[in-house]
């Protein structure tokens, strides 16, 4: 029940993450979708430590180069997905209210991310088999 209730909240803050970034875009005051190219970022994030965790064992020790990389280019995707709407708004494409509500948004589906590999990266008490 325990694996229902994470799936549950992991859900809604994707729900909540994904909302402030559409009012980022689409409030009449703004109207500029040049935030949605944040979404690229949110697909791409993951990608680096998914593969690094099937390439490498368990047994290996907790330090390798191979997970520290993946962590590497994963934190570098990141802060650009962070850095994107402050650029957008120095140079002007957006408004500064619209890069806060984008910020806003890449906080909560970050912590999102996060929460899903720290809820579903161990296969000790839930796994998706029993999806």
């Amino acid at each position: 029940m325990a694996g229902i209730k994470a799936l549950i909240s992991l859900s809604f803050g994707g729900a909540v993450g994904r909302m402030f970034l559409m009012l980022g875009c689409a409030l009449p005051i703004y109207n500029q979708y040049w935030p949605l190219f944040v979404l690229f970022f949110y697909i791409l994030s993951p990608i680096p430590y998914c593969i690094a965790r099937r390439l490498v064992g368990d047994t290996d020790a907790m330090s390798n180069a191979c997970k520290e990389l993946a962590i590497f280019l994963t934190t570098g995707i990141v802060v650009s997905a962070f850095g994107l709407p402050i650029v957008f708004a120095r140079a002007h494409l957006i408004e500064w209210g619209a890069g806060a509500l984008v910020l806003m948004g890449n906080t909560v589906i970050f912590a999102t991310i996060l929460g899903s590999f720290l809820v579903f990266g161990s296969n000790d008490d839930f796994s998706w088999q029993q999806w």
